[in-house]
């Protein structure tokens, strides 16, 4: 009886193990394989800066702790690469979606000023945002109308500050959110540049049902990057244990950005110039430039011209990563 016991047992083992396998451990092995193909070969010569990247600056820069020189510094930085935005950390916004402008900014006319005598082809927007419901709670509830009357309320004081556009920053935005996709409709009647940081897209064209809010749909990355000027993907933070794996990743993510986002609106894919080692961002894998070369492979032969790259984020951007970013995507090959 016992042997009969334990030989079903082994029976069910094996059943188990055998359905992990076929469920879990083969289909991943075969997307790690997607995605080192997605990574090979040589990126098009001409997949170089468009003119068309970014940078993300952090809250130093509008509450007192920068001076003259470090905008000079940053002036003479931005000298030669493709760099023609600048997103100003400018919030947080509250949870209510008001913002405290005296308390949070104090210097934000002076930066706004400053930094377009050092970099005058450069525009400069500020970076408002918060964690959102019902992914973060508390959190802001964009579903609320009063909440996103005002955040509109905040984005057009800052533009009064001197900044020339706005780019939000909500998450977790789950995708298909209306609320979200309200208070870019709301806020286009500013009559400003809008941009935003986009969640990823879904890549296996489910994901963006689980319920952790990391992607969103194809279709509604399109609905988002339908409503605004840029559209800046935050491709990092991707749990890839190797560097090929990750960009990879990005060059999927790439193709899949470029088939959805409209003409006329700008798409960048998103550097990570920064260090973390952590489940969801290995440092060593997650490189600036893995993510350039991914871009670059995704891109393709595209010759569209409103694309480009997006560091994140300036004050933890290393002499390395700027070197990165350069070489494999500003620098002209000879």
């Amino acid at each position: 009886m016992r042997r009969r016991r334990r030989s079903r047992l082994r029976r069910v083992l094996v059943a188990v193990t055998a359905a992990i396998v076929l469920l879990v451990v083969a289909p991943l092995g075969s997307y790690a394989i997607s995605l080192r193909v997605q990574y090979a070969g040589e990126p098009a010569a001409d997949a170089r800066t468009r003119d068309h990247d970014a940078l993300w600056l952090g809250h130093a820069w509008v509450d007192g702790r920068k001076t003259a020189a470090d905008v000079i510094a940053l002036g003479e930085r931005l000298r030669g690469t493709g760099i023609r935005d600048l997103y100003v950390h400018t919030g947080p916004l509250e949870h209510d979606g008001s913002l405290p402008l005296a308390k949070v900014s104090p210097k934000a006319r002076w930066f706004a000023d400053a930094i377009r005598a050092a970099a005058p082809n450069v525009r400069v927007q500020a970076w408002l945002g918060d964690v959102v419901r019902p992914g973060k709670n508390p959190g802001m509830d964009l579903e609320e109308a009063t909440v996103r009357q005002r955040v509109v309320a905040s984005a057009a004081a800052v533009l009064r500050q001197g900044f020339q556009g706005i780019h939000y920053d909500f998450e977790p935005v789950q995708s298909g959110s209306k609320g979200y996709l309200a208070v870019l409709d709301e806020t286009r009647a500013l009559g400003t540049t809008l941009s935003v940081a986009a969640a990823q897209i879904d890549p296996l064209w489910y994901l963006h049902s689980v319920p952790i809010e990391k992607w969103w749909s194809q279709d509604y990355f399109r609905q988002v990057a339908e409503r605004v000027n840029q559209i800046a993907v935050m491709s990092y933070d991707t749990a890839m244990p190797l560097e090929s794996l990750y960009g990879g990743y990005v060059a999927k993510q790439t193709k899949l950005a470029l088939e959805v986002t409209p003409p006329t609106t700008d798409l960048l894919m998103g550097l990570p110039a920064y260090w973390e080692r952590n489940p969801t961002h290995w440092g060593h894998a997650e490189t600036v430039s893995a993510a350039v070369r991914g871009a670059r492979l995704g891109l393709g032969t595209s010759t569209r011209q409103n694309f480009g790259l997006a560091m994140y984020v300036e004050f933890t951007a290393t002499d390395a990563d700027w070197a990165a970013y350069r070489d494999g995507w500003c620098q002209t090959p000879s």
